[in-house]
Parts: C-alpha cells; sequence; structure tokens
C-alpha cells in the first residue's frame, strides 16, 4: 500500500508554472483596471463641443454654442478667432466664465472689420487649465 501513493504525482512542474502565471496576469488585469476606473473618477477631464454656429447679419458678428461634455465643470480663459482674442465677446471671457458640466453657453464675437465673405476662420476656446479646444473652422457666407 506504501508503494501506491509513492508513485503517484500531483502536476507536472510546468503545468504548476502556467497555472501561476495565467492567476497572476489574471490578478494583474483585475487592479489595472480597478485602479483606471478610480482614477477616473477623482480626475475630471476637459471636453468642449460646438453645437451651433450662427453668422450675424451682414458678417458684423459670429455666435459659437459650445457645450460641456466633458466629466467636470471648466473654466473658459479666452475665445479666439485666428489665434487672437476677438475685439468684443457677449457673454465677456476677460474673468474664467465658469461652464458646468452638460450646460451650453453662447458667445456673440465681433471682430475689427467684420468678416469678410468666402474667408475661413478658426475659431479656438481655451480653458484655464490651457486646454485649447479646437480649430473649429467656418467659411463666412
Amino acid at each position: 500500500m506504501r508503494k501506491l501513493f509513492k508513485s503517484k504525482k500531483a502536476l507536472s512542474p510546468v503545468i504548476a508554472a502556467i497555472i501561476l502565471i495565467a492567476v497572476t496576469v489574471a490578478v494583474s488585469m483585475a487592479v489595472a483596471a480597478w485602479m483606471g476606473a478610480l482614477t477616473f473618477t477623482f480626475m475630471g477631464t476637459e471636453q468642449i463641443t460646438y453645437t451651433n454656429f450662427v453668422w450675424g447679419p451682414n458678417n458684423t458678428n459670429c455666435q459659437v454654442t459650445i457645450r460641456n461634455t466633458g466629466t467636470s465643470d471648466l473654466s473658459i480663459q479666452a475665445v479666439r478667432i485666428d489665434g487672437a482674442a476677438p475685439a468684443t465677446c457677449d457673454p465677456s471671457v476677460a474673468t474664467p466664465k465658469v461652464l458646468t458640466k452638460g450646460t451650453s453657453v453662447t458667445f456673440t464675437l465681433t471682430r475689427t472689420g467684420g468678416f469678410a465673405s468666402g474667408v475661413t476662420y478658426r475659431f479656438e476656446v481655451v480653458t484655464s487649465k490651457g486646454n485649447i479646444f479646437g480649430p473649429y473652422e467656418r467659411t463666412a457666407p
């Protein structure tokens, strides 16, 4: 009876090593997924979507509507046309304009000399974190 139990093996060392590696990989993937989800809930992301654009009468101004589609509130630091601040911007962004998540704001932008017909203009929004959203290009009618 003693000889019968001595000749029995549980697992070969190769199979045991493969099982250990598989378990290690599975656990590390679970931890990485958990940490990734944890990181995204603590760190909000800024994201802006341009939702509407309307040229004013005789191309004297334009209205740009943006929506905060990110996971956190953001502060708009500047609105630019072709890399420069517009002559006027209503509502003013002289002080950061806070845009809560899921809300929209419409800016009425004018520039000195208006907008020339047939010219493509680039619009950008800069947040207080330094993120630049754009360029959003539109051609004046």
